[in-house]
């Protein structure tokens, strides 16, 4: 690591001779390694990215350049060239550096990027900022894994194209394709030559001196010369100059592209084709595998985890196989998470009625809402963060037409390492507000598993959350039961406190209840919410306590409120809940501890509210 240890900024690689590039690229990709084998975290997407890295970083002048990358999760050679080598043992723990770009925590992460496609309108806006204040600088979007399937992308590169005069350049980092050979020295040839001055002066001077019929058709030949051999049409018609494809592991050809792209003017567009887990062989030959791996032996690789208890995810994987076997309307859709929401076996059985519509949210809800008018059931199997970007689709396309449509929320609550930006804490609060949602939250393995029977039953948009991880170990029945709907149920008799569980939360609650002889209820649904019952343990009970693994502010405490203020009970309530902050990555279980959501927690708080046995009269606190 004699070059890397030399690297403290990218002040410090610019002053590099060119022949040490490809040493330090191997330095800086043994380094990924290493660092993510000890911590865990994204491997494959930044073992692809390191040489093209090092050739922005060396090429411009960052951070007076501005560098957006989308998707945020292939920046760790970013962050270890811009002063961050040393903290990345610290690597997606609490108090340590994120696995994401985020403004805050370095003046070269200039945009905080997590969900994708958001780098070219970020980008935009800064070249257009720093037109506007007469500024020199370039904003350049690194753009790749599946980020350019989505439409914002594109709405960005339509808006882009048209303003000829800014320093615009969208790098699209293509990983999933590979050239020849042959090709490649041609297009490294074609890259260099219509990347330099010579190139642009000339198609400058035929606009100025070649009659208009000649220039029409000079035009013409060259979009047809450049379409044998690139996909250029495309970009070019969006307004940019699109240079490539070239290999984004060849610095010889990544430098001096790059140093002839930074002086044109206008939108460019360059395409780099890289290799995800780029030099690991064991990653080249599984990325999906070594996407997001955690901690394991880079010698040995990845072993298979041995776990008695099955995830949410694969009790939904199994529950959508079964489902579909007993009815042929089922179609399952996901937004590029084939994966990660379980759905490799469905695809594998079903492939007929299976459908990844790529990173587009958007359309993935829509889409369904189409299907389900023709008498299909789609199952949505998404996680919480991301359908908070089809939210108006939600409510505009399905629920306003009262669609069957069933949505299972995966990653619902905190996440843990992958912290703020993928924490699905606000469902709860955005779902139940929308007229004809059915919600409801699942307290363990086997819930889970009737909660979407009766989620795929019910004729109407109906959403199942659950969380990331194992469960409790609670055995799940194979057949597919359904749940009475908007009703709950009581776990544990006690006196003086109630708590009103919500999900994932029944299970501490349960162990609150036990020291301090409280009733506990599963209440199952957040809309219909068991009113009934809302009502029945405030008359039996001195006070209520709401617990949930979500967004205090509008979730499922508010609607136990709401239905008490309707039946004009008053009645003291404790809400325990997400705080009104944004909460950072971490241990998953520590984190809830921290919000006090543990059994621990749920106890101090009862206890802190009512007195010290959660039985004294309630004193009119509101501890959040």
């Amino acid at each position: 690591m004699d070059l890397l240890n030399k690297i403290n900024s990218p002040a410090d690689l610019r002053s590099l001779a060119r022949a040490d590039l490809k040493p330090l690229a191997d330095e800086l990709r043994a380094f990924v390694l290493d660092s993510v084998s000890k911590t865990g975290g994204h491997l494959s997407s930044n073992l692809g990215t390191v040489e093209l890295t090092i050739a922005l970083h060396y090429v411009f002048n960052t951070p007076e350049d501005r560098i957006v990358w989308d998707v945020g999760h292939q920046t760790y050679p970013h962050k270890i060239l811009t002063g961050r080598r040393d903290r990345m043992s610290s690597l997606r723990q609490l108090n340590g550096i994120s696995g994401f770009p985020r403004r805050d925590e370095s003046e070269y992460d200039t945009f905080g990027t997590a969900h994708s496609s958001t780098s070219i309108s970020a980008a935009l806006g800064m070249a257009l900022a720093a037109k506007t204040k007469g500024e020199s600088r370039h904003a350049i979007a690194v753009i790749g894994d599946g980020a350019m399937t989505a439409g914002m992308a594109f709405e960005a590169l339509n808006n882009a194209g048209v303003y000829d005069d800014i320093n615009l350049l969208v790098i699209l980092n293509d990983n999933d394709m590979s050239i020849s050979p042959p090709v490649g020295a041609l297009n490294h040839y074609l890259a260099r030559l219509m990347s330099g001055k010579f190139y642009a002066a000339a198609r400058n001077v035929g606009k100025n001196v070649l009659p208009a019929p000649m220039l029409e058709l000079a035009k013409r030949l060259e979009e047809h010369a450049k379409g044998m051999i690139m996909p250029a049409t495309l970009f070019e018609e969006f307004g940019f100059n699109y240079i490539g494809p070239i290999d984004g592991h060849d610095l010889e050809s990544l430098v001096p592209t790059l140093q002839n792209l930074k002086n044109l003017k206008g939108p460019q567009f360059l395409h780099v084709v890289t290799k995800k887990g780029q030099g690991y062989k064991l990653a080249e030959a599984d990325p999906v595998l070594y996407h997001g791996p955690g901690k394991f032996n880079p010698a040995e690789g990845i072993k298979p985890a041995k776990s008695a208890k099955p995830t949410y995810t694969q009790v939904f994987g199994d529950w959508l196989c079964d489902q579909a076997a007993a009815d042929q309307r089922l179609v399952g859709i996901t937004p590029a998470m084939r994966e990660g929401s379980g759905m490799v076996e469905f695809e594998r059985r079903f492939p007929g009625r299976y459908y990844d519509v790529g990173i587009a949210e958007q359309h993935a809800v829509t889409f369904a809402a189409g299907l389900a008018c023709e008498g299909m059931k789609p199952v949505v199997a998404i996680y919480s963060t991301f359908l908070q970007r089809g939210y108006d689709q939600l409510i505009h396309d399905v629920a306003l037409q009262n669609l069957d449509v069933t949505f299972a929320l995966d990653r619902a609550g905190l996440v843990g390492a992958d912290g703020a930006t993928h924490a699905g804490n606000y469902d709860l609060a955005f779902l139940r507000c929308i007229p004809n949602m059915v919600v409801m939250a699942a307290s363990d393995e086997n819930e889970c598993r009737q909660m979407l029977s009766t989620a795929f039953q019910y004729n109407g948009p109906a959403a199942v959350r659950y969380p990331r991880g194992a469960g409790i170990g609670a055995t799940v029945q194979k057949d597919l039961q359904t749940l009475p709907l908007g009703k709950g149920e009581i776990r544990r008799d006690g006196k003086g406190i109630a708590i009103l569980a919500f999900g994932t939360m029944l299970a501490p609650a349960l162990a609150a209840a036990e020291e301090l002889d409280a009733t506990v209820a599963n209440m199952r649904f957040v809309k219909p919410l068991d009113a009934e019952l809302v009502r029945q343990l405030a008359e039996t009970h001195e006070a209520l306590v709401t617990v949930e693994e979500g967004s205090l502010m509008g979730g499922a405490g508010s609607a136990v409120a709401e239905a008490l203020a309707e039946a004009g009970i008053v009645k003291p309530v404790l809400h325990l809940g997400l705080p009104d902050k944004f909460i950072d990555h971490g241990d998953a279980a520590q984190l809830l501890a921290m919000c006090g959501l543990d059994a621990a927690g749920i106890t101090a708080s009862i206890r802190q509210r009512f007195g010290k046995d959660g039985k004294d009269e309630p004193r009119l606190v509101v501890n959040n």
